[in-house]
């Protein structure tokens, strides 16, 4: 039985982690169409995977600490400029790849090939520690949310009217950013580097299917995150295959089944309306 492996507890454990926080953080990004950025964090935090293969530190703080520092940067940019903020993304795309491989090439040791663990995600690399780590993650996320949570709504919904409301609207796009660094390295465990971002979006264009509020959105997004992350945990374990495809596919298969299931409901909504 699965059951009967620790080390598969301790990823069905942190793939649920994974699939509770990271729609929570979606469905602000997908609201400020910043879709993309979960992807742009990802990549700058393998460049801090391979500098930590290099330096010989963990892997967990070390990526944190360079996601976050590419948060601020993005953010600073944007600020600047809007173009040049589109400019800074797509050079943390290559750069963070270019770095990562880079880094991890120069390490001493097997590091090139452990490198892949992070980028597809793994089912044997989530250790007890790790659980801590990501536990931590975790609650830190919800409490951010839980105290600025009316505030990261209004700036998704609307910056100029945020900022007519006396909410700091530069202050708030960086901790949402941050927020967003924190749960690509929270998921890049189990379902690697270059995938964590569709676990954070795919269920939320899923639930936006069917729902027509931000609250309801958020909450169907966690149930798709939470189904698809243990679900596609499960069936690579079954196929011994990489456990971050398998999750993407199975958000992806919801997507597909929510939007059918949208159909008539939308019909039946134009009709009464």
């Amino acid at each position: 039985m699965i059951w009967d492996f620790d080390f598969m507890r301790r990823a069905l454990l942190a793939a649920a982690l994974v699939g509770l926080i990271a729609p929570l953080i979606g469905v602000f990004l997908v609201q400020r169409r910043l879709a993309l950025l979960g992807d742009g964090m990802g990549h700058v935090a393998l460049t801090g995977v391979g500098l930590a293969f290099l330096l010989g530190t963990a892997p967990i703080p070390t990526a944190m600490a360079t996601a976050a520092l590419g948060a601020f940067l993005i953010e600073f940019i944007r600020y600047r400029s809007r173009t040049a903020g589109d400019v800074a993304l797509a050079l943390l795309f290559y750069g963070g790849i270019a770095g990562g491989v880079l880094f991890a090439s120069l390490a001493p040791g097997r590091a090139s090939s452990s490198l892949n663990s992070y980028l597809f995600g793994s089912l044997s690399t989530v250790a007890s520690g790790d659980l801590w780590a990501l536990g931590a993650l975790v609650v830190t996320v919800l409490l951010v949310l839980l105290f600025f949570g009316r505030e990261l709504f209004a700036v998704s919904l609307d910056p100029d009217i945020a900022q007519v409301q006396g909410i700091k609207v530069r202050a708030m796009s960086t901790l949402m950013a941050i927020l967003a660094a924190i749960v690509v390295v929270v998921g890049m465990r189990v379902v690697g580097l270059l995938l964590v971002s569709a676990i954070m979006i795919v269920p939320v264009a899923a639930a936006q299917q069917v729902t027509r509020s931000f609250r309801a959105t958020a909450a169907l997004a966690v149930v798709i995150g939470v189904i698809a992350s243990v679900t596609g945990l499960v069936g690579s374990f079954y196929v011994e295959a990489p456990p971050g495809p398998a999750i993407v596919i199975i958000a992806l298969a919801c997507f597909a089944i929510l939007a059918i299931v949208a159909v008539p409901i939308r019909r039946r909504r134009r009709e009464h309306s």
